[in-house]
């Protein structure tokens, strides 16, 4: 077994020569295979250094597109819609906020007007930004106050945006549009996914008694004392809970 020596330590016995010998030699083999591995690598490199230099450009190339398409195309593209669908938000704003001619503010917000885009102009024109998918969802909204409601559903389906409110109305409005399409196992199924996404003392509680709501016409009881007893439990203080036992008591009548 060899043993530590101290640096400049010369071997002074016929043993401590022969494991010196032995030593320099597996030293040496050690290097000569690394030098073989490095000669056989750099030879590789040699023979393929214009695959190597390919694949680097290829690379180089994606991610400088990748960046400039983001900077000189996306983001201008993404900019330019929203500033195209202003005239169309504020129809929009017009239509739920005023008293008179809100069906002519819902079409004009969806159609356009004043040579501007309308909601649909910019889903067409603008696809696949913020404000494309944005325009989806008051396209929904538009055609539910339009008492189009396979539009609705159409429309409001295909948003995406993950907004903590935005979300669970948009679902909650399809359950609605369901309802007046005389599907209750659909709208049930929206009201509840509605009430389950970004839980709160706002939208949840609402969406859970309407969820209750149709679980008693399906006659599915036991699913409305659920939902009734955890707006009761939960969300006490929310306007749902102020006649919550009268509904208690209609599903546990039920039962």
């Amino acid at each position: 077994m060899a043993t530590y020596k101290k640096r400049g330590y010369k071997p002074k016995t016929q043993a401590e020569k022969t494991e010196a010998l032995e030593d320099n030699s597996t030293t040496a083999e050690v290097f000569n295979t690394l030098d073989e591995s490095a000669s056989r690598t750099e030879e590789w490199a040699v023979k393929n250094q214009n695959y190597i230099i390919g694949a680097v450009a290829v690379i180089a190339l994606v991610a400088l597109s990748y960046l400039g398409y983001n900077k000189f195309v996306a983001e201008p593209k993404a900019s330019l819609a929203m500033n195209d669908m202003f005239q169309a938000q504020q129809y929009f704003e017009q239509a739920v906020n005023g008293v008179a001619a809100k069906d002519s503010l819902y079409t004009l917000s969806l159609n356009g007007g004043e040579g501007k885009f309308g909601m649909l102009d910019i889903i067409n024109e603008y696809g696949g930004t913020p404000a494309a998918d944005l325009a989806t969802y008051y396209a929904g909204m538009a055609y539910y106050n339009l008492n189009d409601y396979q539009n609705t559903v159409k429309y409001l389906s295909d948003f995406s945006g993950d907004d903590l409110l935005l979300a669970p109305i948009a679902n909650g409005r399809i359950g609605d549009a369901f309802v007046q399409l005389n599907q209750p196992e659909d709208a049930l199924s929206y009201y509840e996914k509605a009430a389950s996404m970004n839980e709160n003392g706002f939208t949840t509680p609402m969406y859970l008694f309407k969820a209750g709501n149709v679980a008693l016409t399906l006659g599915k009881t036991e699913a409305a004392l659920e939902h009734f007893n955890t707006i009761k439990e939960t969300y006490p203080t929310s306007s749902q809970a102020a006649n919550i036992e009268v509904f208690i008591g209609q599903a546990q009548a039920s039962l």
